[in-house]
């Protein structure tokens, strides 16, 4: 059992993406089942189209964004709750003028992830 603070945890670059940043909220050592981390994607930021060998669970906290989820373009905002299957590609650009940010939650297995482009 935790409790900590946002702020107080680290937010790392992504390589991958442009503009895009991780933090680890809850990671899989402290969760049996579950890790939760929080995305924020900058304005004009993108992560590229890839896919992971775990299903996501995502619930978006701010902004706005174009996700792509196999042949489907969605747009995304606050309160909007996205599921991506496992092995389905899928990518993000933020579209709004401020940062688009989301919680995700991926269960504790070995994520395999293929960058498409």
């Amino acid at each position: 059992m935790s409790v900590k603070h946002m702020i107080d945890l680290p937010l790392e670059p992504i390589a991958a993406g442009e503009k895009t940043s991780k933090q680890v909220l809850i990671s899989p050592e402290e969760g049996p089942n579950f890790a939760m981390r929080r995305f924020v994607i900058e304005s004009g930021g993108f992560m590229p189209l890839h896919s992971n060998s775990v299903e996501h669970e995502q619930f978006c906290i701010g902004g706005e964004a174009e996700v792509v989820i196999g042949e489907e373009i969605f747009t995304v905002k606050k309160n909007d709750v996205v599921f991506i299957p496992a092995n389905v590609p899928h990518s993000y650009r933020a579209t709004g003028s401020e940062s688009f940010e989301f919680l995700c939650l991926i269960p504790n297995k070995e994520d395999i992830i293929d960058i498409k482009e």
